[in-house]
């Protein structure tokens, strides 16, 4: 509230909404209208833009130029590499009901996350109870309350003109450490809350743009590593202090009231320009695709609850209607479980708006108009939506990244459909968490942490056109950059790199061929009390496919190796792994306890002087029969090492002498017709109508003739929902009691 002075000289609380409103008649009016009038606020017209495009345009780059000069500039007040070299972090400007005008660049994906954050203090009425003042600061990391998971870390401030909160600024970054059971950024241990690490839920942590210092010690002894958490909770708070002056300035220019009416014209215009390209680039119709997401933790797993193998479905049901409307339904998703990979309806909504984002809003104005577009069902009680705060949301990407898969390749089917071939994508690698943890240097006997944002870099899935990028994608954001080794090496003091390089026959195949992956050499040298773990999807199954006869990317696995015999060989100047063909290097070149694993994962484990860890990321899905794709182009690929000899033989038909020295690949043709003759003969002979198919399906599926993970999964999705449920049994001509056990 806003405190005044009547006539008698005693102060009042005045509402701070807009002409006289609390926020809390703001909120409701604005959701009433819209249900009313299916329009942002009720906007009818865009008035200032259609009477003064110029100064309605000007306004909009003036506040997203504001919030890229927050962006660059508050950057540098970071140390971690993982904001100042990938760019972790965004700004968002929101209204005063929470609605996002526009964004920054960057990890964009928390548009809507911090939108929601905002309406969670408005309905709990902060307005009275807490308090909403100029100069105060409030942070929120709570997964259910508005965020994508337990690192990304929210520092909002509201903006005020004479008395009236007109805007709120919003700053994320996502954090090097947050505290919690196990090092490291991303957890794979946690099962519950209590051991996700420091939770901010929607606190006022400062007044008069200063922070109160019970929250800083708080936050210093919450996390292991203190200097950085410090300088981007100041990289955070000088962002939107920027923000604000800039919004403060426009009104002085403008005037308020344009600029309020500016907020909502600018919301609704976004709402608008999502129907019409829908209606433009998508074929009207029912799309259905599904995700997977495995749990391998029967081996791995910390806690009793947890040492199961579980796959997670994530099935997603997408409606594009004729007025350019879109709805997303995920009934039939998985119940939550003892792992960190449930995810809040708002982190949902939060991959749903970078996915549109990327797939139909290429030119950046954007907001959450887009929100208000589409209708969404992440069902309450499901992986997607626990309504359980004590739930671990820690690595809530697990479930994101597979679900939004699924939607990519349903948009795809539907730019097909209309013609936009060069639109296609058939999805992505899913980025995790090449290696994360800490150790001391024993230089300094400081704690230095392991977290290289890396892993920003994978294989993009091919197009119906082309190609998809070689390690240069993050559907999470799109600004994906790998960053200097030496950036990484200043920071994880312990850890150097001895090589890293493209990984191949990581990419999906197709006419098509999705991007390729990379892997990476590093070892443990000058350093001591090392925990390292490691967590890349997909693992041990694969999430999603390839599009029209394309191929899944790779699945990833885990190598490393102990009690080497490293500082031997440096010592008698012998060979050493240098990354070159990893992880073969290791075979050759060291002697030691090396281990391999199937699984993309492993928990927090020791490593010692000299030990040596792998790591790698995936590549993306491809597009088309792999043996539509000319011969020119898989002799490139296996020359500038996308694939080896022995796999595009198998897979693509192509015959031929490669010399590794000169890196040539000499095509022997009449082979490759023979080859190629023999693949196709051979899928017609293995190949069986759908009936035949379907039968032996619904035998196994009668006789319980599947895994456990896939029991798992089906017998928590029938409890779960009823409505699937009798969509699985009709299909598949199952009794109505039928349940797998």
């Amino acid at each position: 509230m806003s405190k005044t002075v009547d006539d008698t000289g005693d102060e009042t609380d005045q509402p701070i909404g807009w002409d006289g409103q609390t926020l809390q008649e703001m909120l409701a009016t604005s959701e009433e209208l819209l249900e009313e009038t299916d329009r942002y606020y009720g906007t009818e017209t865009l008035e200032l833009k259609d009477e003064d495009p110029f100064t309605y345009e000007q306004m909009f780059a003036r506040v997203r130029g504001a919030l890229v000069n927050a962006r660059e500039t508050a950057l540098h007040v970071s140390a971690s590499p993982i904001v100042r070299e990938i760019g972790e972090l965004s700004f968002q400007l929101y209204t005063p009901e929470g609605d996002c005008i526009a964004p920054s660049t960057g990890i964009i994906v928390h548009v809507h996350t911090g939108s929601l954050a905002i309406k969670y203090m408005i309905e709990e009425d902060y307005e009275h109870e807490r308090g909403i003042n100029p100069g105060d600061i409030f942070c929120n990391n709570d997964n259910e309350l508005g965020n994508v998971h337990t690192t990304d870390v929210h520092t909002i401030v509201p903006i005020f003109h004479d008395g009236e909160l007109v805007a709120w600024a919003d700053g994320v970054t996502h954090e090097v450490d947050i505290g919690g059971m196990t090092r490291g950024h991303d957890q794979v241990a946690s099962t519950s809350r209590y051991e996700d690490g420091l939770y901010a839920t929607c606190e006022k942590i400062g007044d008069d743009d200063e922070l109160y210092q019970d929250w800083k010690d708080r936050a210093q002894r919450a996390v292991r590593t203190p200097m950085y958490w410090d300088l981007d909770e100041k990289c955070r708070l000088s962002g939107c202090h920027m923000l604000r002056t800039a919004v403060e300035d426009m009104i002085d220019d403008v005037g308020v009231e344009q600029f309020k009416q500016f907020s909502r014209e600018a919301i609704e215009e976004g709402r608008i320009t999502l129907e019409e390209r829908v209606k433009e680039r998508l074929f009207p119709g029912t799309y259905r695709d599904a995700s997977f997401m495995p749990v391998p933790f029967e081996e791995a797993g910390w806690k009793p609850t947890s040492q199961q193998n579980m796959l997670n479905h994530l099935p997603v049901e997408m409606e594009v209607f004729a007025d350019g409307s879109l709805s997303v339904d995920m009934e039939g998703a998985s119940p939550p479980g003892p792992h960190p990979y449930n995810s809040a309806a708002g982190s949902m909504q939060g991959g749903l708006w970078v996915s549109l984002t990327q797939c139909l809003l290429h030119d950046g104005k954007v907001n959450d108009g887009s929100y208000f577009a589409v209708d969404t069902n992440f069902p309450e009680g499901s992986v997607v939506n626990p309504q359980d705060p004590s739930r671990s949301y820690h690595t809530s990407w697990g479930s994101i990244m597979p679900s939004y898969n699924a939607v990519w390749k349903n948009l795809s089917r539907g730019f097909f459909a209309r013609g936009f071939r060069e639109e296609v994508v058939t999805g992505y690698s899913e980025t995790g968490d090449t290696l994360q943890g800490g150790g001391q240097f024993d230089a300094t006997e400081e704690y230095f942490p392991v977290g290289p944002f890396d892993l920003s870099c994978q294989g993009l899935g091919a197009s119906a056109v082309r190609d998809g990028l070689d390690h240069g994608y993050a559907m999470w954001n799109p600004e994906a950059d790998m960053g200097d080794i030496e950036e990484w090496e200043i920071v994880e003091w312990g850890l150097p790199y001895l090589g890293r390089e493209l990984k191949p026959n990581t990419a999906g195949h197709g006419k098509y061929r999705g991007g390729a992956g990379w892997g990476a050499l590093r070892v443990v040298a000058g350093a001591s009390d090392v925990s390292l773990s490691k967590h890349v999807r997909p693992g041990v199954s694969f999430s999603t496919s390839g599009l029209h006869g394309g191929y899944p990317q790779a699945t990833n696995y885990s190598v490393r190796a102990h009690e080497t015999d490293l500082h031997d060989r440096f010592d008698d100047r012998e060979q050493y792994p240098t990354g070159d063909r990893l992880p073969e290097d290791l075979d050759e070149n060291i002697d030691g306890d090396i281990v391999r694993t199937e699984r993309g994962l492993y928990f927090p484990t020791t490593f010692d002087e000299g030990d040596l860890v792998y790591y790698h990321m995936g590549g993306g899905p491809g597009y088309g029969d792999p043996l539509e794709r000319s011969v020119e182009r898989v002799v490139a690929d296996v020359e500038e090492d996308i694939y080896t000899p022995d796999v595009v033989e198998r897979v693509y038909g192509v015959v031929g002498e490669f010399d590794e020295a000169s890196r040539t690949f000499d095509l022997d043709e009449e082979g490759t017709e023979q080859s190629k003759a023999e693949i196709r003969e051979r899928r017609e002979t293995e190949s069986q109508p759908a009936s035949e198919f379907w039968e032996t399906e619904r035998e196994r599926i009668q006789d319980g003739d599947v895994s456990d993970p896939v029991t798992w999964m089906y017998s928590g999705v029938l409890d779960q929902s009823e409505e699937w449920g009798a969509q699985f049994r009709e299909f598949w001509d199952l009794p109505a009691e039928f349940d797998m056990e």
